[in-house]
């Protein structure tokens, strides 16, 4: 098939590095065009030194010259900016994977309520799908816009959502506490990421009110069947670079038993290549999924508290974000789901 023609939209940061870093192994794309502002004009080793002899440079964005060069774009843009270039290159007939926050909350109000400010686009809202292949497959394959999941709710939601699906578990009293690496601050000088501050160090942060808890809360009642649920969700930064680990606390329901969990698991996820549950028992660990579109499960039940524990890891930058988009665009545009992820 001919080369699908990409750009990225906003490539500096880290989440731009990793699709820089998978598109151009990927033997399907042609990454044509890289966008910053700040950095427009410099050849990209000057940003990234690992791409060292790639011929590639930066430019400003400019919505014409996607549209007219490439077939899908990236949006790996702050919240509140993807709008801006989502709507002309969808107009043109680009396919738009955003991994920015806009567009993944299907209510206007609670997006005015966790960013502060009226949604940009809400005519958009209608159009986007989200971006999570092992739930919206396909919707995602006829899809012109594709809001691509956050990293914590991306480690949750494949965990729980089988067990709600199910009836398993309880949609009252979840507890998630999850730990992530710094890059999940994003690619910026910031006092409390700088190395003497984080390293040797964990800490809780946004324990109310996260950003990233309405977007868990729709996918799971999306799940469950229900119109909302409320889950605390308590977030951690962890010293090191990449990684997400969600440890999640559920209510056992009259229909939960450790057989059917295994079923249920092996029913969402048997035939999924970026899911792998581990057997009852043996828990995941974050350095096994580092640099991979994985998501790795464990779980046990607690006999004790009558409590069903659930374990999750991914790469934050991975399937938490590069690595989903780029699934999702093979997915949209007919190819093996793997390529480039293997």
């Amino acid at each position: 098939m001919a080369k699908v023609r990409v750009a990225i939209v906003g490539a500096s940061g880290y989440a731009g590095e990793e699709l820089i870093r998978l598109l151009t192994v990927h033997p399907n794309v042609d990454l044509r065009i890289i966008t910053s502002r700040q950095n427009a004009g410099k050849e990209i080793s000057e940003i990234f030194p690992r791409f060292f002899g790639m011929d590639l440079k930066f430019s400003a964005p400019d919505v014409a010259r996607i549209a007219a060069e490439c077939d899908a774009a990236f949006l790996a843009l702050p919240h509140g900016l993807a709008s801006e270039y989502a709507i002309p290159l969808m107009e043109a007939g680009v396919r738009v994977f955003d991994i920015s926050a806009d567009f993944r909350l299907r209510s206007t109000a609670k997006y005015k309520e966790y960013y502060g400010k009226e949604h940009p686009a809400p005519e958009l809202l209608k159009k986007a799908v989200y971006g999570s292949p092992e739930r919206y497959r396909e919707q995602i394959r006829n899809a012109a816009f594709i809001a691509c999941p956050g990293c914590y709710p991306t480690s949750i939601i494949l965990a729980v959502a089988p067990l709600l699906k199910a009836g398993l578990v309880s949609t009252k009293n979840i507890i998630v506490a999850s730990m992530s690496g710094v890059t999940g601050a994003g690619r910026k000088v910031d006092l409390p990421y700088i190395f003497p501050e984080c390293n040797e160090s964990i800490r809780a942060y946004g324990a109310v009110g996260h950003r990233h808890l309405p977007e868990i809360e729709q996918e799971l009642a999306v799940a469950a069947g229900v119109g909302e649920m409320a889950v605390n969700f308590i977030p951690h930064l962890a010293p090191m670079n990449r990684g997400i680990n969600s440890t999640i606390i559920l209510d056992p329901t009259e229909q939960f038993s450790k057989e059917a969990v295994t079923e249920a698991y092996k029913n969402a996820y048997g035939n999924e290549e970026f899911v792998k549950v581990l057997p009852m028992g043996k828990l995941p660990d974050t350095k096994h999924v580092t640099m991979t579109n994985r998501c790795e499960i464990g779980y046990v039940y607690d006999s004790h508290t009558n409590k069903l524990l659930v374990f999750s890891v991914i790469d934050n930058l991975t399937k938490g974000a590069a690595g989903q988009a780029v699934q999702c665009m093979n997915i949209r545009f007919g190819m093996e789901e793997n390529l480039g992820l293997r």
